[in-house]
């Protein structure tokens, strides 16, 4: 059910509901102020008579007289209304209906509520000081309510009139209410897949800004990302149709040359850029991961120990090719864990891995290349010739590669390591060692 039609709804059931519950208050509130007045005027009444019982006979002037039984009366109904009035000796001494016979309760003081002929009627006894008589006036209970309906009625039947109206204006505004929302959907709905512009906030009402600043901030990810995906592609062809074209043109060279010393050399050109090749695309690979699965990173407390030594079985086989030693050094007080961290162990031993395959194949063979952790970072450093401040500026780029290279690569593996640091709120630094001469590189905070 849509918003629109669910505000219908509670509008339309509630607004009838609470009218209904005032009606009902607004009854019950005349009721108690119409009983309020008329046991007010019963008293006053039933006092009246008792202040006339006690005059002097010649000062009391003619009994009340008996009400014709067609006689005028206006709007007033006397029917309703009795007087009684009795002797110390329970006679009856005033009484003004015929047909209706209060009660005599000398017992009694102050109101009671009786049924007389079927009838309620509340009946208000007052005595006497000194005993003489008792004083009784009644009203029947009937023309109490029928006041009290008639008092609420004339008050709701205007607002019934007009709650249709309500109800209308009622719709009317819900409608204009959330027409931005109907016109945010059509403008959602006319868009292309590739319309990502933001959309404006000027004329949104304060309610939706929050939901139009966030959907704008996702046209904004999403932008984003496909650019990443479109450079990702770019440089990924890029970098395919050299290594392609390569090992079409050895491949040309293997099928036309004769088994001897030209062979053998198309063979071992060829074999290494097949490996160019494997490398590029597990690079790749590694990188489109990296590059899509950031919102799936693993936390986990990190297990250094296991994952250098992994690394590190890993990348024997290119430290022995090239005679390079190496090296480990925990450099964090004894009992302290180094750069604690809760993080992807896979993402991280691919950190790793990269940092230590780009120094051993940029090391001078027979050097040395160390991995070292503190408290707060990790660092690689090796002996590789100096960097020019240009070139250590680009290091981290992506395919960027300084001139003079001998080893087989494609640019990437720094790259991969700067996102796996910065998943992991880590930073990518590099520098010249102690000396100059040397790179360090610093994954840390």
């Amino acid at each position: 059910m849509s918003i629109q039609r669910r505000l219908l709804l509670y509008l339309l059931v509630g607004a009838p509901l609470v009218w209904l519950l005032a009606g009902l208050v607004s009854i019950r509130f005349a009721r108690h102020e119409v009983d309020e007045l008329f046991d007010t005027e019963l008293i006053r009444l039933a006092r009246q008579v008792q202040v006339t019982l006690a005059l002097p006979a010649a000062e009391r002037g003619a009994p009340l007289p008996m009400p014709p039984a067609s006689a005028a009366s206006g709007e007033a109904d006397v029917r309703d209304l009795a007087i009684a009035v009795w002797a110390r000796d329970g006679r009856l001494l005033l009484a003004d209906r015929e047909g209706v016979s209060l009660p005599y309760r000398p017992e009694t003081a102050g109101f009671v509520d009786l049924a007389i002929a079927g009838e309620l009627w509340r009946i208000y006894y007052l005595q006497s000081f000194d005993g003489d008589w008792l004083v009784a006036a009644g009203q029947k209970a009937h023309e109490r309510e029928e006041l009290a309906l008639d008092v609420t009625l004339g008050q709701a039947l205007p607002w019934l009139a007009t709650l249709p109206l309500l109800l209308l204006v009622m719709a009317f505004a819900v409608r204009r209410a959330v027409a931005p929302l109907h016109g945010l959907s059509d403008e959602l709905r006319a868009r292309s897949a590739d319309a990502l512009q933001p959309l404006a906030l000027t004329h949104a009402p304060s309610e939706l800004r929050p939901l139009v600043g966030a959907m704008n901030g996702l046209f904004s990810r999403i932008e984003a990302m496909l650019a990443r995906e479109r450079r990702f592609t770019d440089d990924a062809a890029h970098e395919l149709r050299t290594p392609l074209a390569v090992l079409r043109a050895q491949w040309d060279v293997l099928r036309r040359a004769r088994p001897g010393t030209e062979r053998d050399e198309a063979e071992a050109k060829m074999t290494r850029g097949l490996a160019r090749l494997d490398r590029l695309v597990a690079q790749l690979l590694a990188l489109s991961r990296v590059e899509s699965g950031g919102s799936v990173l693993a936390k986990q407390p990190v297990d250094w120990a296991a994952l250098v030594e992994q690394v590190m079985n890993d990348c024997l086989p290119l430290a022995e090719r090239r005679r390079i030693e190496l090296e480990c050094d925990w450099a964090q007080p004894a009992g302290r864990e180094p750069l604690p961290l809760h993080g992807d162990a896979a993402l991280l031993a691919v950190l790793l891995r990269n940092l230590l395959d780009n120094a051993l194949r940029y090391a001078p063979q027979g050097s040395t290349v160390t991995l070292r952790f503190d408290e707060r970072s990790l660092e690689v450093e090796n002996d590789a010739e100096p960097l020019a401040d240009e070139q250590l500026a680009r290091l981290g780029e992506r395919f960027y590669r300084p001139e003079g290279q001998e080893e087989i690569g494609s640019g990437l593996g720094l790259s991969i390591v700067r996102r796996i640091a910065a998943l992991h709120g880590l930073g990518l630094h590099f520098e010249r060692r102690d000396g100059g001469r040397g790179l360090r590189v610093r994954v840390g905070a």
